[in-house]
């Protein structure tokens, strides 16, 4: 049985190791900036833990090859020391291995949080509740109008607790179910929830953030590439949680500017 274990467990390290090495069920097209810097940091963050998840594998294989169908009666061989220096050199090696891809990863994970937006972003209010997301976009007076939570009625659709009657720049606030964005140009998302922890998460943007109740998240992207993409909660956020969906759809500059001034009706 020891034998037929380590070729079993060698199979299945072997391949795990060559789908993962094949990227198969991998990543999606890549649309951000961003996403390059990412995409490596993640190559580099499975190559390092891949080597150390097949060493490990095999050399348990091995040592069960060796010594798993021993009946011989034998003494019991204990290892140097006993199993304390083994098992800190195995804490030490993953230690450092997470503080290295930790520090090499800060970088990448600073310029999508730590650094402040383009000058010339276009500004995109999110709003997040069980069970759907809101856009809003500034009018042609380029202001938000002030947002009420007290005044939020999703009855009458005022997502955003807006007060048109008092707030002259809140009269022309466009307000969408779908995130609508130039191409190659800065964007830049201020997320607040109105009930429960959610999250705004596009694979293509390689870009997932949590959405708290009470605070205004920013998130800041640049999309490359026109088209249709999923938005979807991977906060397990109610009964309701499979249906939490979106799309943002990434259109020429020209395009978008027609699709704006046609929700603000002018």
């Amino acid at each position: 049985m020891g034998k037929l274990f380590a070729v079993v467990l060698t199979i299945i390290t072997v391949v795990s190791a060559g789908l993962i090495a094949a990227h198969v069920w991998w990543l999606p097209v890549d649309i951000s900036t961003i996403g390059p810097r990412i995409d490596r940091q993640m190559d580099e963050t499975m190559v390092a833990t891949g080597i150390l998840f097949l060493s490990s594998q095999l050399i348990l294989a091995c040592v069960v090859w060796k010594f798993g169908d021993k009946r011989d009666g034998g003494k019991i061989k204990y290892f140097p020391g006993g199993s304390g220096p083994l098992i800190g050199f195995a804490i030490a090696l993953v230690g450092i291995e997470i503080l290295v891809l930790s520090f090499v990863g800060s970088k990448v994970w600073a310029a999508v949080y730590m650094s402040p937006p383009e000058p010339d972003a276009l500004h995109v209010d999110v709003a997040a509740e069980q069970f759907a997301f809101y856009f809003r976009y500034a009018g042609p007076d380029g202001r938000f109008g002030v947002i009420h939570p007290e005044r939020v009625r999703d009855g009458n659709g005022n997502y955003f607790g807006l007060d048109p009657a008092n707030d002259v720049a809140a009269r022309d606030d466009v307000i969408v179910g779908t995130l609508t964005v130039p191409v190659n140009r800065p964007i830049f998302l201020t997320m607040h929830s109105k009930d429960m922890i959610h999250s705004f998460y596009v694979p293509e943007l390689r870009m997932q953030q949590d959405i708290l109740p009470g605070l205004n998240i920013p998130l800041h992207f640049t999309a490359t590439q026109a088209g249709k993409y999923e938005i979807v909660c991977t906060q397990l956020c109610g009964l309701g949680h499979y249906s939490m969906r979106s799309f943002l759809e990434v259109l020429p500059q020209d395009q978008f500017d027609q699709w704006l001034k046609s929700q603000s009706g002018d």
